[in-house]
């Protein structure tokens, strides 16, 4: 098997907002949210050489900075909440549904009904797993109105499978 070749830093750096949030979504704190994305990118630029591929380079961050997470908490004395409290109750993990095959159908459904520019900024954030920053340049608008118009998609999503007793 050819050996994969090493992971640019430009590369490994685009996913740094989206990892961010990620962390932010774990702790709910940004500062930690901040230090814990630091720490991710600082493991992952030692060790990109070890990348397999085997998995997006997101998904791989993400592994980091959520084991990152779990090694402060349990420093800490904590434990990690168990993964139905990961989440506020009144903001349903929308993104970890998608992934369970009974509810994916339903949702692609209710995504391929939603209005412009709702449906694209959803299907760019959450299947093409692209920064807000980079949805705001696709659409010749601000961060801000990537993360608001994605925002509002997604509670349009979650109110329509509300609404029909999905979720």
């Amino acid at each position: 098997m050819a050996k994969r070749k090493p992971i640019d830093n430009d590369i490994l750096c685009a996913e740094y907002s989206a990892v961010y949030h990620y962390a932010l979504s774990l702790c709910r704190s940004e500062n930690d949210a901040y230090d814990i994305a630091q720490e991710t990118f600082l493991k992952a630029m030692k060790a990109r050489d070890n990348f397999e591929g085997s998995s997006s380079l997101y998904t791989w961050l993400c592994a980091i900075a959520r084991n990152i997470w779990l090694d402060r908490l349990k420093k800490q004395g904590r434990e990690a909440p168990p993964p139905e409290y990961d989440t506020p109750s009144h903001d349903i993990p929308l993104e970890q549904l998608i992934m369970e095959k009974d509810l994916s159908m339903r949702i692609h459904y209710v995504l391929h009904n939603l209005n412009e520019p709702y449906k694209e900024v959803f299907s760019l954030r959450v299947f093409g797993q692209l920064p807000f920053a980079d949805i705001a340049r696709l659409f010749g608008k601000t961060e801000s109105w990537a993360r608001v118009t994605y925002h509002r998609g997604r509670k349009m999503i979650t109110e329509i499978l509300r609404k029909d007793g999905i979720i």
